[in-house]
């Protein structure tokens, strides 16, 4: 837990910098049918910042050290392509007409994180990137059934409040996939974690 509570906290050092100093003015992402359909929620921001705790689950159950490394490393990966394409492809949301003093739960996020560094979704990458882990770690121990669908309904909820909170637009959020999706399919099999003790 405190590596990855490091872990995150140097992340966002570089992601917070990298948002603020682009090499040249973002290009504004552009919305889809979906976007227009998904309707604005301040309750999204609960599973919005879900995501820092859900992240913590995959490492914590790690079998070994190697396995714990495999983990760290493969997310490692998949920040730093993101952050490389955030540098040279800046992108950010579009301004919504959105009052957002009616979304109190949402008005720190807007104030804090401004948009930027958009496509891909980050957030997006490390849910789906999360939900696989762990989707293995479940199911090399037979968990029960309801337990594999609710990993899977935890990580489908943080993909929809990005869309819900506007933090991302929908192609924000087909890139973070395609991000996790490529390093998750890169990845040996080490990364296919087992909790200890199995």
């Amino acid at each position: 837990m405190i590596g990855t509570t490091v872990g995150i906290s140097g992340f966002f050092v570089v992601y917070f910098w990298v948002m603020h100093h682009p090499p040249s003015a973002p290009t504004v992402m552009p919305l889809t049918r979906l976007d227009h359909w998904v309707g604005v929620s301040g309750d999204a921001m609960v599973l919005y910042g879900s995501l820092w705790f859900y992240i913590s689950l995959a490492p914590a159950f790690a079998k070994d050290k190697a396995q714990l490394q495999a983990c760290a490393r493969d997310a490692a990966i998949m920040a730093a392509i993101g952050l490389m394409v955030f540098w040279f492809f800046p992108t950010t949301v579009p301004v919504f007409p959105v009052d957002w003093s009616q979304y109190p739960a949402l008005q720190f996020l807007k104030a804090t994180d401004v948009g930027g560094n958009a496509f891909p979704s980050l957030h997006v990458a490390f849910a789906v990137f999360t939900a696989v882990l762990l989707r293995r770690q479940l199911r090399s121990v037979q968990a029960p059934a309801w337990v594999q669908a609710l990993n899977m309904l935890w990580a489908l909820g943080i993909v929809y409040s990005t869309l819900a909170t506007r933090q991302h637009v929908l192609l924000d959020v087909l890139g973070g996939t395609l991000l996790a999706a490529v390093v998750c399919r890169a990845g040996s099999p080490r990364g296919e974690l087992v909790p200890a003790g199995a």
